[in-house]
């Protein structure tokens, strides 16, 4: 009985119970068979509505967030400071959205998103220890671009160095990478709390803006940086992403058609967590935007295809943060950011998620 416990607290062990756990959500088997010629004619008419529903939806809402309760003598100014909002807008939401779809494709599972990777909880600790090493009114806090850069400085490292390290050492598997990023997320924000409790009160009530996620503060001068990392990240793996429906078959299945399965998904790793590292140094954290943007994707457009997938996931991104964001803006009036929704509504619907899944054993 002693050596039964003493298994399940090694790393090994660990990992065991960690995929058992999950095996619950996992990812359904893509189909084999064939679908008759009339239902696939079906299922593909209804993928293609769908995306175009979503795609109407999305410039409905993006038209009535740019242009609504604009002033046209103030209509240049309005512009100003909306445009920014919503370029921050679709690009947190197309790295997010599209990094948890292919997170998700890689763990084989529904219910994890990029945010067990640690990246959330570093941004937090990053912003934390500036705030207390070098103060509220360093150029580290008030110049946007310093902050920006150094963010991704941190969290890239930690990203292209750490993971690619625990990459090598467990020969590449996966679940080991998903405890270790929940390892450092407690560690990150064990740290981060301990800082906080010494901080000076007025520092602290400095720092608590920059830990929210907030449209509203986006400066237009970090946009392009962050456009820049992302379109290196995605032509750097564009070879790898054409991968990922052949590595949802399953790793022995990937390998016997052959992907070197390894190399695919620590590259496709790091760059998942390269991502949702822009995304949260251009507008905070997010945790749970990508869990419900790939769901609602899989269960809207009913196919293993990633093309479709990815395009439906950023396109209901871009629509929660566009919906979110006018509320905040003409109904709440600002009282409310709009991550505490998303924060809200994604644990209602992670809750939904789990208890939706079919009992095993």
């Amino acid at each position: 009985m002693a050596e039964n416990t003493a298994s399940l607290n090694t790393p090994k062990g660990l990992v065991n119970r960690l995929e058992a756990a999950l095996e619950a959500q996992a990812l359904p088997a893509p189909r084999t068979q064939p679908l008759p010629n009339a239902a696939a004619a079906r299922l593909r008419r209804r993928r293609t509505l769908s995306l175009v529903v979503l795609s109407a939806l999305v410039v409905v809402f993006s038209a009535l967030y740019l242009f609504a309760f604009v002033n046209p003598k103030y209509f240049e100014f309005a512009m100003s400071l909306r445009l920014p909002r919503y370029a921050g807008i679709a690009t947190a939401a197309a790295a997010i959205a599209g990094a948890s779809m292919i997170f998700q494709t890689l763990i084989r599972n529904t219910i994890v998103t990029p945010c067990l990777l640690g990246m959330n909880s570093l941004y937090v600790l990053v912003h934390t220890g500036v705030v207390f090493f070098l103060g509220s009114g360093s150029d580290f806090s008030t110049d946007p671009i310093l902050s920006f850069l150094l963010d991704i400085v941190v969290m890239g490292t930690v990203a292209a160095v750490v993971y690619n390290a625990i990459f090598e050492k467990t020969g590449g598997n996966v679940l080991y990478v998903l405890l270790i990023g929940t390892v450092l997320s407690t560690f990150f924000g064990s740290v981060q709390s301990s800082l906080t409790r010494v901080m000076d009160p007025n520092e602290y009530d400095a720092l608590l803006n920059s830990l929210v996620a907030s449209f509203s503060n986006v400066n237009a001068s970090v946009l392009i940086p962050g456009w820049i990392l992302l379109g290196l990240i995605v032509l750097w793996l564009r070879r790898d992403l054409k991968l990922l429906d052949v590595i949802a078959l399953g790793r022995e299945n990937a390998i016997n058609l052959g992907v070197d399965y390894e190399r695919t998904v620590r590259r496709l790793m790091t760059g998942v967590a390269l991502s949702i590292a822009v995304a949260t140094a251009l507008v905070g954290p997010l945790s749970f935007l990508g869990l419900i943007t790939a769901n609602l994707a899989r269960q809207l457009l009913q196919t293993h295809r990633h093309v479709p997938l990815i395009a439906g996931s950023v396109l209901i991104g871009v629509l929660i943060l566009t919906a979110g964001q006018f509320f905040v803006e003409h109904v709440a009036l600002y009282s409310v950011p709009v991550s505490v929704f998303v924060t809200v509504g994604g644990g209602l619907y992670f809750l939904y998620l789990i208890l939706r899944a079919p009992k095993r054993g």
